[in-house]
């Protein structure tokens, strides 16, 4: 028995492999047969020339808009006429005497000051010259009118004189210019009074207030008001601390109550350095160790005292330190100071010092590199360690930002128990009690200039003097009974 054989598909050809296939056509639309053109569009239309190129337009505009503004002949004339005329009368005037020139008597002084229409009679001058028909000529030719229509010109005179008689200014051949103060027989009349000077306009005071000498001689002067010209090379502005004492000793003597011992040790006279603890959120530190010098030393001397560079970037505090006798931190500076024997004040804790926070009070961070040591071996300066007890609690330092330090221009931003809760305000200090201890000096010029480069030598030295001052706060805090009395 046979299987019936199912029908098989034809199979495709596949194409050949060095022919490409050919694609189908794309069916085309029959084509209409083209209906006969008419008569009248047999011929083509006839091309529209353009108006004219766009050069050609903008100079034909431009020679209305010039005959549009440019006057008449005819006042063009005039107006010459007129400036001739003017220089006549100029001249005339100056060879003649004009002192005694009068106004109008019908008018009142008051009233001819600054009237427009006020003559001049001038002596040998056949008619008087009225100083506003020339504004009235000059606005009649930029209306396009003829001055015709407002003034004859025949009421400026027929005089007759030569140009070239003119006197010549001094200075001109020459090429110098003349003095700026007018002379001559019309400065006279117009200093005299019997000539009008116009009224000052309100444009020339405007000019004159947007003018930076305006400011310069108005506010200046307010602004050195108060000002001493024995400031030295520092800044320090003696008439400024003198007018600041009486809030220097309410801030000593009544707000914190500072005492002081062991103020023998500075000595009278001759360079010295002082190294003290640095604490409190506002370095107040440097400005009463300077007062208690200047109040209970047997021999009152200035104090300079070194500070950070961001106290000068704050606004109104890094003047008013600086006019103090604050300084800016540097060795440069410390050894110009002491070379002119004068007695300086050095933080060696710097920014560290008065950021710490108030659970880290009175605990001495790193005294850096020990370059106060450095200055006291090369300059054979004797050293004074101070301790200051009471500035820690003044502002205390609870926690600080510093993320915002860079936008502000300050190290960090602190947070107090009043700051910023109370803005401004915050920032003012608690009155503590206040106790500032001077050492017995530190004598170091045995080492020698050249012990300066030894850095173990440097390093045991700034230990020793942070060791002694470290000492003296543990007593002082181990002795008082409270904060705020002592």
């Amino acid at each position: 028995m046979t299987r019936p054989t199912r029908p098989t598909k034809p199979k495709k050809m596949a194409a050949a492999p060095g022919r490409p296939r050919r694609a189908a056509a794309p069916r085309q639309p029959p084509k209409r047969a083209a209906a006969p053109a008419p008569a009248a569009a047999a011929a083509p239309p006839a091309v529209r020339a353009p108006d004219a190129l766009p050069e050609t337009k903008r100079e034909a505009r431009k020679a209305r808009r010039d005959a549009a503004l440019s006057p008449e002949p005819g006042v063009v004339a005039q107006i010459r006429e007129l400036e001739a005329q003017l220089d006549r009368l100029i001249d005339e005037a100056s060879r003649h005497d004009v002192a005694t020139l009068d106004l109008d008597d019908e008018d009142s002084e008051e009233e001819a000051a600054f009237d427009p229409e006020v003559t001049i009679p001038t002596a040998g001058l056949e008619s008087p010259f009225p100083a506003a028909r020339i504004g009235a000529a000059i606005a009649a030719a930029r209306d396009g009118g003829t001055f015709a229509e407002t003034q004859s010109s025949a009421d400026f005179g027929e005089t007759r004189n030569d140009r070239g008689s003119r006197p010549k200014l001094d200075g001109r051949s020459s090429g110098t210019l003349p003095e700026a103060r007018p002379s001559g027989p019309l400065a006279d009349a117009r200093s005299s009074g019997n000539i009008p000077v116009p009224p000052e306009s309100v444009f020339d005071t405007a000019r004159e207030l947007l003018t930076t000498d305006f400011y310069l001689r108005k506010w200046g002067r307010l602004a050195m008001r108060g000002r001493s010209e024995e400031v030295d090379d520092f800044g320090f502005d003696p008439i400024y601390e003198a007018k600041l004492k009486p809030a220097l000793d309410f801030l000593y003597s009544t707000y914190f109550r500072v005492e002081t011992s062991g103020i023998e040790h500075v000595p009278g006279a001759g360079r010295c350095l002082l190294v003290a603890n640095h604490s409190g959120t506002l370095p107040l530190d440097g400005v009463m160790i300077k007062h208690a010098l200047k109040r209970e030393h047997p021999e009152p001397r200035d104090l300079r005292w070194l500070t950070e560079d961001f106290i000068y970037h704050m606004p109104f505090l890094g003047s008013a330190m600086n006019r103090l006798g604050a300084v800016r931190a540097c060795q440069e500076n410390a050894e110009r100071l002491l070379e002119k024997e004068q007695l300086v004040a050095v933080f060696p804790e710097g920014v560290k010092g008065i950021g710490k926070l108030f659970s880290e009070r009175y605990r001495l961070q790193r005294f850096g590199r020990g370059g106060f040591i450095k200055l006291c071996l090369r300059t054979g300066t004797p050293l004074v360690p101070v301790a200051v007890l009471g500035a820690e609690e003044t502002n205390p330092l609870l926690f600080k930002l510093e993320h915002l330090s860079k936008a502000l221009g300050v190290p960090y931003v602190p947070i107090t128990p009043t700051f910023p809760a109370l803005g401004p305000l915050g920032l003012l200090p608690a009155p503590t009690k206040w106790r500032i201890q001077f050492g017995e000096p530190l004598d170091l010029s045995s080492h020698g200039p050249e012990a300066a480069d030894d850095e173990i030598l440097v390093g045991k030295l700034a230990e020793r003097v942070r060791a002694t001052i470290q000492g003296m706060l543990d007593r002082a805090v181990g002795s008082r009974k409270s904060v705020f009395f002592g």
